[in-house]
C-alpha cells in the first residue's frame, strides 16, 4: 500500500491505517526508538505511541512523506523518554554518543541570538544539508536523527568505520564553519 493511500484511510478515520502504517514502517520506526533508548520494551512503547501519535494528527495534517513525518514522531517521543528516565545511569543507546559528537562543533558557549527562533535555525541546518555530496548527507542524517551507531552506518554505507567517524567528523566541522558564518553561533 502506498503512503497516499494510507494517509487515505487515516483522513476516512479508518482502522486499517495503523495496521497498514505498522506494516509498512515497524521495522524502520523501532530502529529509530532502539537506536536512541537502547532498550527493547521502550522501543516498542514508542513505536506504539506513534501510530496512536499518527491517528491524533491525521487529520489535520496530510503528510507528503509518511516516512519522515513517522519518524519525527517516534524520533520526538524516544528522546522525551529518554529524558524522562534519566537514560545517563542506564547506559543510554547511541544517541548520548552522537549528541556529543555533535557538541564538538558546537561549544559550549553556544548562544542564540533572539531574532533567531527554531524554525531559522531548522532552515539554516536545512540550507547546510543541501550543500553537502548526498552520501555525507544521507550519513549525517542516519548518525544524528536517526542516531545510528558507527557500525550500522560502516556496513549500510560500504565503507570502513574509520572512514564513517573521519567523515562525519569532517561535516561537523563544516557544520561548526556554517553556523559561524550564518551568525548563529556568537
Amino acid at each position: 500500500m502506498t503512503d497516499e493511500q494510507i494517509v487515505s484511510l487515516y483522513w476516512e478515520r479508518n482502522e486499517d491505517a495503523i495496521r497498514q502504517t505498522k506494516i509498512k514502517y515497524s521495522r524502520y520506526l523501532f530502529s529509530v526508538a532502539q537506536n536512541i533508548l537502547g532498550n527493547n520494551e521502550d522501543a516498542e512503547e514508542c513505536e506504539n505511541s506513534t501510530y496512536l501519535a499518527a491517528w491524533n494528527s491525521i487529520p489535520p495534517h496530510r503528510p507528503k512523506m509518511l516516512s519522515t513525518y513517522l519518524g519525527k514522531i517516534i524520533r520526538n517521543l524516544a528522546l522525551k523518554a529518554m529524558r524522562a528516565q534519566k537514560a545517563d545511569k542506564r547506559g543510554g543507546g547511541e544517541a548520548h554518543l552522537s549528541f556529543d559528537e555533535l557538541s564538538e562543533c558546537i561549544p559550549a558557549s553556544f548562544s542564540m541570538d533572539d531574532s533567531i527562533t527554531d524554525d531559522q535555525l531548522a532552515n539554516i541546518l536545512s540550507a547546510f544539508l543541501r550543500t553537502l555530496p548526498d552520501a555525507d548527507r544521507r550519513l549525517f542524517i542516519c548518525r544524528y536523527f536517526h542516531c545510528d551507531s558507527i557500525a550500522t552506518l560502516s556496513q549500510t554505507f560500504g565503507m570502513k568505520e574509520s572512514r564513517v567517524k573521519m567523515t562525519l567528523m569532517r561535516t561537523r566541522q563544516k557544520l561548526a564553519t556554517y553556523l559561524v558564518e550564518k551568525g548563529v553561533l556568537l
